[in-house]
């Protein structure tokens, strides 16, 4: 491993910053040739290895990535920097969105913008779901767990966590059996202890900040004010959103739409939208929810205001656990990944993950295509669309999106701005 210099780093780390569009996949990519292909900071071995690692981890694994690299390169500081230049271009655009969206949103082409955005997220998420099922499904007992998790969340409305937990112990117990050796290579070189010690200090340092204003919130403003709630929604997500931003998304859909009523489903389909188009990670789209929330509920506070507190306090409480859980294991990483209970245990909460992401497609394409009501047929709770309200202009710029990103194969990119402005212009027209 390379000896890097702490400011050489925070340039490199600033330019990924302000260059992680793309999602997942295009961030980690900007860092592999950043940090392995062009500077050779770290072997390819060992940068597969922090992936790997990253990537058992609740929340964003490009931006727990950037924070394990720059604690292998730099220490705690490093990882501190690196995680946080890694979020803080994209929160800065969310935000300024997020005004903008609140301020101006029924204004007629601005509206018709968000429009083409939302028929755009629905091929974007359907591209997703392909993506991870191809991944993770090896195995029919696999296939087996994601549909009932599909099943479990479409049908019967069970939590989220329920759902990732309970397919975490099926995946453990059904790959009791599995004897095949889990491949290992060449031994990482060992933690100099004077990291390892700091790097725990720094994990109790991330829980301390992360609970400790959420208990201030708790005592001083009680647990009925939004910015409390917010705290405790947005904390419990950080440690259930196994799978990415994408399958989070349906828990957050289900608590802020159906069970607050805090915001409606096209802002919830259109905040995607706007976290697709902005660099840093897609779990940045519970800031955009966190500043609606508040800003639609500031009680005696000015909306706007309100708002930028959600979404500060939203930030706050989704990426301290990020760094908790990062400083907390980084130092053991190789234990944990020749853990086969672990392995196979993470085999069924990623094929729970396809499950969560086909119910979020069909709910995203159900409420931007009908209006739609819930039914209830004895313990099965399903959404059903009213034929009646067929939106035709977003099913059709919904299937342009298709074309677009199966059949010419468009970076998510230009597919949202293109289907963006059709969507302003046939509001125009």
């Amino acid at each position: 491993m390379a000896d890097v210099s702490l400011k050489e780093a925070t340039k490199v780390w600033a330019y990924v910053g302000f260059n992680s569009f793309g999602g997942p996949a295009g961030q980690i990519a900007v860092m592999h040739r950043e940090i392995v292909d062009e500077r050779e900071w770290i072997s390819e071995r060992r940068f597969l290895h922090a992936l790997n690692y990253c990537m058992v981890l609740p929340g964003p694994e490009a931006q727990q990535l950037a924070t394990y690299v720059g604690w292998l390169l730099n220490g705690v500081r490093g990882g501190v920097i690196a995680g946080t230049l890694f979020i803080l271009p994209g929160a800065v655009v969310m935000l300024a969105l997020s005004v903008l969206y609140a301020v101006y949103g029924d204004v007629s082409w601005v509206s018709g913008l968000l429009f083409g955005l939302q028929a755009a997220v629905v091929a974007i998420v359907v591209q997703a779901l392909i993506r991870v099922a191809r991944r993770t499904l090896r195995s029919r007992a696999l296939r087996l767990i994601a549909v009932a998790a599909f099943v479990a969340l479409f049908f019967f409305a069970v939590p989220f966590p329920l759902v990732i937990l309970a397919a975490g112990l099926i995946g453990w117990w059904v790959g009791r059996r599995d004897h095949t050796p889990i491949e290992d290579g060449e031994a990482d070189p060992p933690t100099p202890p004077g990291r390892r010690r700091w790097a725990l200090i720094a994990a109790v340092a991330s829980l301390a900040l992360w609970l400790v204003p959420v208990a201030l919130l708790v005592m001083v403003l009680g647990t009925e004010h939004i910015l409390t709630q917010e705290a405790l929604l947005f904390s419990k997500t950080a440690v259930v959103s196994f799978g990415g931003a994408y399958a989070v998304l349906a828990y957050i859909s289900q608590q802020a739409v159906q069970y607050y009523n805090w915001i409606t489903t096209e802002d919830m389909t259109t905040g995607l939208g706007l976290a697709e188009t902005t660099p840093g990670p897609l779990i940045l789209v519970v800031q955009f929810v966190g500043f609606l929330a508040a800003y639609n509920n500031p009680g005696t506070l000015p909306p706007l205001l309100a708002g930028l507190l959600g979404a500060l306090i939203t930030l706050w409480v989704t990426f301290l656990p990020c760094f908790m859980f990062i400083f907390a294991g980084a130092p053991y990483v190789d234990a944990l990944r020749r853990s086969r209970g672990l392995h196979h245990a993470l085999n069924g909460v990623g094929a729970a993950v396809v499950g969560v992401i086909a119910n979020l497609a069909l709910w995203f394409a159900l409420h931007t295509f009908f209006e739609t009501q819930t039914r209830s047929f004895g313990p099965m709770t399903v959404t059903v669309p009213q034929w009646a309200t067929l939106d035709l202009i977003a099913v059709l710029l919904a299937g342009l999106a298709v074309v677009l990103v199966f059949v010419l194969k468009w970076p998510t990119l230009r597919v949202l701005g293109v289907v963006a402005g059709l969507g302003a212009l046939v509001s125009l027209v």
